[in-house]
């Protein structure tokens, strides 16, 4: 039978990077931390820890760590019946798309968050290969732009997003003089999120066109829209974050009839309680409401 407290130790050390926060934060010395780890391997017989050249938990503690928060999770469910069993808060580890938490997350979970005294541990991946930290068992619940539910979990459509090719009227009229043309798109700077985001290269198949093109890349929600405030470059931005400078003309649309649609999929494990349930359906819920007037989303 697994020895709790030795997960514990293992979770800690991951999510505060280190052994010494670690052992700060369970009222351990850094020695007995990194006796535990040791020991939850002995009886493994595999290593759960990688350390170098970063810290970071092995598959099989991927595996571990998914398999002690939903044990938190139930125990959440117990301590409501049990109440000598209570504790301030509970933590869940999810993996969101940077455009969605730049968005309308926080809105959505905000007081759903406060009422439950839950602590988020917010893991950012591009919609397209989020599903991969839940599959690895690296956190209890995923949104995503896969469809596909993953053994042993549940998937819940939410809506979809649209992102459109915005730049500034300025930076259309030097690089997009005769607009969406091959040469065009061979010389304009672009702007892509990162080395997964895939919108840019669909946006321009779409368009017709496969071929290279300069771009910056900026890891940062927030960060791409001010890059194309600027005229640095396009790219594709959700049109609920961009709404404000299309409406005055701060940013325009550089192909009309062009933008793309991503779906947006809840995943989480089917057995993790009633906690996860309940923000399911506030998710449900609430964006139907809070969205549903709303030109950049579908539901």
């Amino acid at each position: 039978m697994l020895d709790y407290k030795l997960l514990q130790a293992l979770a800690a050390v991951i999510e505060n990077g280190g052994f010494e926060r670690a052992g700060e934060i369970l009222g351990l010395t850094q020695s007995a931390v990194s006796q535990r780890i040791k020991s939850l391997e002995v009886r493994l017989g595999q290593p759960v820890l990688v350390r170098h050249p970063e810290l970071q938990a092995t598959p099989a503690g991927n595996k571990l760590l998914n398999h002690f928060q939903q044990v938190q999770l139930l125990e959440r469910d117990l301590r409501k019946t049990i109440p000598a069993l209570a504790e301030d808060t509970t933590r869940l580890r999810i993996a969101i798309n940077a455009d969605s938490l730049a968005t309308w997350w926080a809105a959505v979970v905000g007081e759903f968050c406060s009422r439950e005294g839950l602590l988020l541990d917010l893991v950012i991946e591009d919609q397209d290969v989020g599903l991969k930290r839940m599959r690895d068992g690296d956190v209890a619940a995923c949104l995503c732009s896969s469809s596909q539910p993953i053994a042993g979990g549940r998937c819940v459509a939410l809506g979809e997003m649209t992102y459109m090719p915005l730049a500034t009227p300025q930076y259309v009229r030097q690089f997009f003089p005769d607009g969406i043309t091959p040469e065009a798109f061979a010389t304009s700077p672009a702007i892509v999120f990162g080395p997964n985001d895939q919108l840019q290269h669909r946006f321009m198949a779409g368009c017709g066109y496969h071929g290279r093109f300069p771009y910056h890349l900026c890891p940062s929600s927030e960060g791409f829209v001010q890059l194309a405030r600027a005229g640095m470059g396009y790219g594709m931005i959700p049109q609920i974050q961009a709404s404000h400078w299309l409406d005055n003309g701060g940013l325009v649309n550089l192909a009309p009839g062009h933008e793309l649609k991503v779906p947006l999929y809840w995943h989480f494990w089917r057995h993790s309680g009633e906690l996860l349930q309940r923000l399911t359906t506030t998710l449900e819920g609430a964006i139907t409401h809070h969205y549903r007037t709303r030109r950049n989303v579908r539901l």
